[in-house]
């Protein structure tokens, strides 16, 4: 589904990503892992058109991302709080993005049922604008609207920082239920090893900007990825 080839990004004479090959097929659930400066978030930003590569491509259904918007009905992200609208409601923020996905009010207020336990009553009917919510509720918010839609391809950066231990256990539980449905390619990036171990089928490893592992997950990915970052 999503294909890359020779895909680099260069800030003057700084190389932050080079990849010369990646596919993710439809339906997986993509882990991405690495230190800072790795590149992760680089690539997410290319994948989501933010940035231009300085070389080759990606592709999302055949079709390059810096070339079309066709990939865009389709697919949802949260990368971080910019992409919030500080301005508004969360119950406003959701009713926009389902307007943007062709969702009326009715229907974006029964799919928000799915995530009581999730928001723990700190979201929804507070008469707060998102500027004003704490860091952690601002994130939840953020997965929650990016996966308003049911979008073929969902995107995010860092979903676990920021949650505390309960919230992370919700999500990764709200995310195995996505994954098991198979009707979304799920991509995560994360400092959470185990979490993301968890929930992916494949984990990518990238250092300097090249992928150095590219792992299915197993019952030895774990003791695999602590190897290499025991280094």
């Amino acid at each position: 589904m999503i294909k890359v080839e020779n895909l680099s990004k260069k800030y003057g004479n700084t190389t932050v990503l080079d990849i010369d090959s990646l596919e993710i097929p439809k339906g997986q659930s993509f882990g991405l892992v690495g230190n800072n400066g790795a590149g992760k978030t680089t690539f997410f930003s290319l994948l989501l058109d933010l940035i231009q590569p300085t070389s080759g491509s990606i592709s999302s259904k055949g079709e390059k991302i810096n070339e079309t918007e066709n990939w865009k009905p389709y697919t949802a992200a949260f990368i971080d709080d910019n992409f919030l609208i500080g301005y508004l409601t969360p119950e406003e923020y959701f009713y926009f993005v389902g307007e943007l996905r062709g969702w009326n009010k009715e229907e974006v207020d029964q799919f928000l049922l799915k995530f009581t336990d999730f928001f723990n009553d700190e979201i929804l009917a507070k008469r707060k604008y998102l500027r004003d919510l704490s860091k952690g509720n601002s994130k939840k918010v953020g997965i929650v609207a990016a996966l308003i839609g049911n979008p073929e391809v969902v995107i995010l950066d860092e979903p676990f920082a920021n949650l505390d231990p309960t919230t992370q256990i919700r999500l990764k539980r709200l995310l195995r239920q996505l994954i098991e449905s198979r009707e979304m390619t799920i991509l995560i990036s994360s400092h959470d090893l185990q979490h993301t171990v968890e929930i992916s089928d494949r984990v990518v490893v990238l250092e300097k900007g090249r992928v150095v592992k590219d792992i299915l997950a197993s019952d030895q990915t774990m003791h695999e990825l602590e190897e290499f970052f025991s280094v």
